[in-house]
């Protein structure tokens, strides 16, 4: 699988393996550690993490799978994020969920997901989400202390609208390389709200977390899951794809931000398929078609004077 570039010193594999939910997937550390060889055997070498996934043990479950063979860490790239502070029974105090960007925050997590992962540095870091609160000096103090140790290699954002990622890198001395946002053929934010337009002109590529809708174009539950689920399945047939998930990849894909997918599932077979995905072209028309199915309107398109 081909790498591709964030910026000039770091590059990603075409897709990404989101381990948000390995915490229930109940394997031991020699187990995981397996997992993610083969997983990076098949040219994936990146893996997304964060310090709240799985109410604080994700992270401790790649550090305890990868203190078994150090070396092969070395071999992967780790995305990790932090701001968001849960609630969860290791922090009762807590009443509700709430975002905390203050630098002190923001170097203690880092120490943390260091700790937790058994590493000495963390690839690329994102702040998890916006919040109003967020104080740009504080974030870039901590950013610059941070890459100044060597601590973390390289920053980014993950669900930020462009106006927070243009203000926010307004103050950072380090660059923000990417932003990690929601974008399947069901969710269309942030084609629609100049998310990816602003990438795009930036020249920053986006990576796409839950491709698959949180279940919704496996298992559709409404009227507009069902519609996309059926164009998906039409297009699949034409191209002669055995299944609508190589559909979604491709589709997902093929923007012309070069949107890198995380695929998040434990399934080494699903893994192997979003990676053949990536060799998948639709058409113009057949693209098109799974976004109409997916808005439920046809595209408006500017009348052209005839008589000019």
């Amino acid at each position: 699988m081909k790498q591709v570039s964030l910026s000039p010193d770091f590059s990603i594999s075409q897709v990404v393996h989101g381990q948000m939910r390995i915490n229930d997937w109940h394997l031991s550390s020699e187990q995981l550690l397996g997992q993610m060889k083969t997983i990076a055997e098949m040219g994936i070498d990146t893996f997304d993490n964060a310090d709240i996934y799985g109410n604080y043990t994700c992270e401790s479950l790649v550090g305890d799978a990868l203190a078994l063979d150090p070396a092969f860490r070395n071999e992967i790239k780790i995305i990790t994020k932090c701001g968001i502070c849960i609630q969860s029974d290791k922090f009762p105090e807590r009443q509700i969920q709430f975002y905390d960007y203050s630098y002190d925050y923001i170097v203690g997590q880092v120490e943390k997901s260091l700790q937790n992962l058994r590493t000495d540095r963390i690839d690329l870091l994102l702040l998890h989400r916006p919040s109003y609160l967020l104080d740009p000096v504080e974030v870039a103090r901590a950013f610059d202390k941070l890459h100044a140790e060597g601590k973390v290699l390289h920053f980014g954002v993950s669900n930020f609208y462009a106006h927070d990622f243009s203000m926010l890198q307004s103050y950072c001395s380090v660059p923000l390389i990417t932003n990690q946002i929601e974008v399947s053929p069901y969710c269309l934010e942030h084609m629609e709200n100049g998310n990816l337009s602003y990438l795009l002109e930036k020249r920053i590529r986006p990576m796409a977390y839950s491709p698959l809708a949180w279940g919704k174009l496996v298992h559709p539950d409404c009227e507009k899951s069902h519609r996309v689920v059926a164009e998906l399945d039409r297009v699949a047939r034409e191209i002669g794809v055995d299944g609508i998930d190589k559909v979604i990849f491709a589709w997902i894909a093929q923007h012309p931000a070069g949107i890198v997918p995380i695929n998040g599932s434990g399934n080494l077979d699903r893994i192997r398929r979003s990676i053949e995905a990536l060799n998948i072209r639709l058409s113009a028309e057949q693209w098109q078609r799974i976004l109409v199915a997916s808005r439920g309107v046809s595209v408006a398109i500017k009348k052209v004077d005839t008589e000019r």
